[in-house]
């Protein structure tokens, strides 16, 4: 390593440092290099030439803060994102949820919100949507109040309906959204039973018991140290015989929580909790 590597280094910690002191995000267990390409980034954005005067102008300047927690965070998704996956929830699943009253459903890390919409369409096709909740949360508001608004770019509906189609909706897409300016947005009925909300993975706890939770493509972006404590945080909030759904490169196998759960869909990391 470089002296000038290690110095930048020891910048970014002091910047995720000050930045969990200022304003209680921790991003200090996240991966290094993906972080630090984010800074870069967030540097470039900002006109600075260091970490260190990219830190105190997001110090002192909560605007900028705002701008960059947008670039930090992972707020990127899409409908029905790896159609495999929601064919899965469907096939094997959902038969597992049929005598639940309620269904409480938690998508952790939601981001910009397609998918959780996504998980809507799939329930309502399925006959479960009047009896379910879903808890979408996100660290970032910003993300949330434009998801929670359901307005979508229309440029985005090609790969969105073949998404859909390859996990086998029932109907078409335009059931579910009306035209809006430049875009589209999801109808009311399909927002009535989502509940939006800020939560940290990094930093809050367990705030109910879920039937089936959600939480793709954001334990890669965490070293072990924060992967040990979400995967507690996901068991503990788990029902008995609830689903947990991860991303392809997410895995159970090596948490200290591996032998409470049993595959539900190997290909598709989807598990169950049985102790």
């Amino acid at each position: 390593m470089s002296a000038t590597e290690s110095i930048e280094d020891i910048e970014v910690q002091l910047l995720l440092e000050g930045i969990f002191q200022r304003y209680g995000f921790d991003f200090r267990n996240y991966t290094r290099a993906a972080l630090k390409s984010r800074v870069r980034y967030c540097m470039w954005g900002e006109g600075v030439a260091s970490v260190s005067a990219l830190q105190e102008k997001i110090l002192y300047d909560a605007t900028c803060w705002e701008r960059c927690l947008h670039a930090l965070s992972v707020g990127v998704t899409t409908m029905f994102r790896d159609a495999g996956f929601y064919l899965a929830f469907k096939e094997k699943v959902v038969p597992l949820l049929r005598n639940c009253p309620l269904i409480r459903i938690w998508h952790a890390g939601c981001a910009s919100g397609e998918e959780v919409y996504s998980m809507a369409i799939l329930l309502r096709e399925a006959g479960l949507y009047e009896r379910s909740l879903i808890y979408a949360t996100d660290m970032n508001a910003a993300l949330l109040a434009r998801a929670s608004a359901g307005v979508y770019s229309k440029d985005k509906m090609k790969e969105y309906n073949e998404n859909y189609y390859g996990a086998e909706g029932k109907g078409s897409l335009t059931d579910y959204y009306l035209p809006h300016e430049n875009g589209f947005i999801f109808r009311d009925e399909l927002k009535k039973n989502i509940i939006w909300a800020q939560h940290n993975l990094a930093t809050d706890s367990s705030f109910n018991e879920f039937q089936v939770i959600l939480c793709r493509n954001v334990l890669i972006y965490f070293d072990r140290v924060l992967q040990a404590r979400v995967h507690k945080l996901l068991y503990e909030s788990l029902a008995l015989t609830g689903a947990l759904g991860l991303a392809g490169k997410e895995t159970i196998k090596f948490s200290p929580f591996a032998e409470c759960f049993e595959p539900i869909d190997r290909v598709e990391k989807w598990v169950r909790r049985i102790r």
